[in-house]
């Protein structure tokens, strides 16, 4: 039986040896799909605009950060994996798979208003540590992960989600 719950949430991103850190805080919506399954919707800020990509502010009511520029983080978590999908950003989409001890698959796709400047690409990534703690809802998930790119590494990162009751 599907249930849900409205939750404020902390998801942030942080490299353990590169200057990457983001952090966003948002109320999201908590599925519940079984004992151990949980789906996690919640809406991701617009990424920041180039000087290039700035349009001049002539209309504020059509302002390129609005609505449309934001994306859909969702998040399928499990103590055993965790996948994370962003979706409906107009330049950017991606899609992350974790699970303990295994190389996942890291996929972003870049969108462009011209067809050949389009394109995606995969990265991997393995996971050291997956914690999902809480019941009978979760209330914190912690990721600890190394990125690569073929036989380089692209740093090493922890992800964190907290969910507030």
């Amino acid at each position: 039986m599907l249930t849900h719950h409205r939750r404020p949430v902390c998801l942030s991103l942080i490299s353990t040896d590169l200057p990457v850190w983001s952090t966003i805080e948002t109320a999201a919506t908590l599925y519940q799909k079984d004992n151990e399954r949980f789906h996690l919707l919640l809406s991701q800020p617009p990424f920041p605009q180039s000087d290039s990509d700035a349009q001049p502010d002539a209309f504020p009511l059509m302002n390129p950060l609005s609505e449309e520029k934001k994306g859909l983080l969702w998040l399928e978590l499990s103590p055993y994996r965790v996948i994370m999908t962003m979706q409906g950003n107009g330049k950017l989409g991606y899609r992350h798979f974790w699970e303990r001890g295994v190389y996942g698959i890291t996929r972003y796709w870049l969108h462009s208003d011209v067809v050949e400047r389009s394109g995606s690409f995969r990265l991997r990534n393995f996971t050291h540590s997956l914690q999902l703690e809480g019941g009978p809802l979760p209330h914190s998930l912690r990721l600890e992960y190394e990125l690569w790119s073929d036989r380089v590494r692209l740093g090493c990162y922890v992800l964190s989600l907290e969910i507030h009751h």
